[in-house]
């Protein structure tokens, strides 16, 4: 039996994707945003997919922002940017 992979949706291109391509970004009742790469922090999350091209759309979009009902700083973007870089 094959196991069951678990799809999520990109905020900015609409793709649904296997959860290990994307990243997910969480925000906290506090309104701390953080990268989440275990996937399990607790929050509310947002999915991307791990392209420069998409993390720039989004920056540029306040995509996040929307979605996360919370500031998100240029620090959680260059590291999106360098995550993405590395992932290549």
């Amino acid at each position: 039996m094959k196991k069951k992979v678990p799809m999520r949706t990109c905020v900015v291109t609409k793709e649904v994707l296997p959860k290990k391509e994307l990243v997910r970004i969480t925000a906290t009742k506090d309104g701390v945003v953080s990268v989440d790469l275990t996937g399990k922090a607790h929050g509310r999350g947002a999915y991307l997919k791990l392209s420069e091209e998409v993390i720039l759309k989004a920056q540029k979009t306040k995509v996040l922002n929307k979605r996360l009902d919370a500031i998100v700083s240029e620090e959680v973007f260059n590291e999106l940017l360098e995550l993405a870089r590395n992932a290549k």
